[in-house]
C-alpha cells in the first residue's frame, strides 16, 4: 500500500491516512468487549430501565457531533473530572492527542457496533443457549461456546461498520483533540484543512479518493467475512 500510494500521496497526506488507520484500529479494537457486552444486556436482559441505556447508546448518532466532542472535552479534557485525574495519577491525557481521536471515533461509532451485534444476538434461538445451560456448562462457557459463534458475522459486520464510521468521523474529533498535522489531523480533518488552502483542492480530493476506496473496501470485506462465517457455521 506504501509503495501504491506513495508516489501519489504527499508526506502530509500520508500521515493522515496512517493516522486514521491506526485510530479507527484502536477505537474498534478497544471498544469491541464493551460493545458485545452492551448488545447483549440489552438483547436478553428484562431489567426495568433498559431503555435508559438504549437512549444513551444511541445519544451520539442523535446528537450533533460537535456535541459529543464538546462533551468528550468536558469530561475528558486536562480539566475533566476523569481527564484531571487520569493526568495527575497517571499522567495519560486524551486532549489534542491521538488517543483522543480514538477515543471520539469509538464514542461515535460504538452505536453502530451495538446495533449489529444486538440484532445477531436477538436472531439466536434462545433454546440453543438454555440446552447448554442444561448440560452444566457457566453462562460464560453458553456465550463462548454457543452464542459467540452463531453471532460471529453479526460481530464482524459491526466491526467494519465501526471501523468505516471511525474513519470518517470528524465534528467529534476535532472539537475534541483539534486538527494538529502529524498527531490529531485524520483524513476528514486533512480534508478540511486543505479546502481551507487555495489550491488545496488537488490534495483535497486525492484525500477524499482514499477515503472512499476505504469504505468501499471496508463494506465489501465485511460482507464477504461474513458470508464465510455464516457458511462455516451453517455447514457444522
Amino acid at each position: 500500500m506504501t509503495s501504491a500510494l506513495g508516489p501519489v500521496l504527499s508526506a502530509e497526506e500520508w500521515t493522515a491516512v496512517v493516522l486514521s488507520l491506526k485510530v479507527a484500529t484502536v477505537a474498534v479494537a478497544a471498544s469491541l468487549p464493551l460493545g458485545i457486552w452492551v448488545a447483549t444486556v440489552l438483547a436478553r436482559s428484562r431489567l426495568p430501565g433498559l431503555w435508559l441505556l438504549n437512549a444513551l447508546v444511541h445519544l451520539p448518532l442523535i446528537l450533533p457531533p460537535v456535541v459529543t466532542g464538546y462533551a468528550l472535552l468536558l469530561t475528558f479534557g486536562r480539566r475533566g473530572w476523569v481527564g484531571q485525574f487520569l493526568d495527575q495519577w497517571f499522567g495519560f491525557t486524551f486532549a489534542f492527542q491521538w488517543t483522543g481521536a480514538a477515543l471520539a471515533a469509538a464514542v461515535m461509532s460504538f452505536p453502530l457496533m451495538v446495533r449489529s451485534i444486538r440484532l445477531a444476538i436477538e436472531a439466536v434461538d434462545p433454546k440453543l443457549e438454555q440446552a447448554a445451560s442444561t448440560l452444566g456448562a457457566s453462562r460464560i462457557a453458553v456465550f463462548l461456546t454457543v452464542t459467540l459463534p452463531l453471532i460471529a458475522p453479526g460481530v464482524i459486520a459491526g466491526m467494519i461498520v465501526a471501523f468505516a464510521k471511525a474513519m470518517g468521523e470528524f465534528g467529534a474529533t476535532i472539537t475534541f483533540v483539534s486538527n494538529i498535522p502529524g498527531r490529531t489531523q485524520t483524513l476528514p480533518s486533512a480534508i478540511y484543512a486543505f479546502l481551507q488552502v487555495p489550491g488545496g483542492e488537488v490534495q483535497a480530493a486525492r484525500l477524499a479518493g482514499v477515503s472512499v476506496i476505504i469504505a468501499v473496501g471496508a463494506l465489501v470485506a465485511s460482507e464477504v467475512i461474513a458470508r464465510r462465517v455464516a457458511k462455516r457455521i451453517g455447514g457444522q
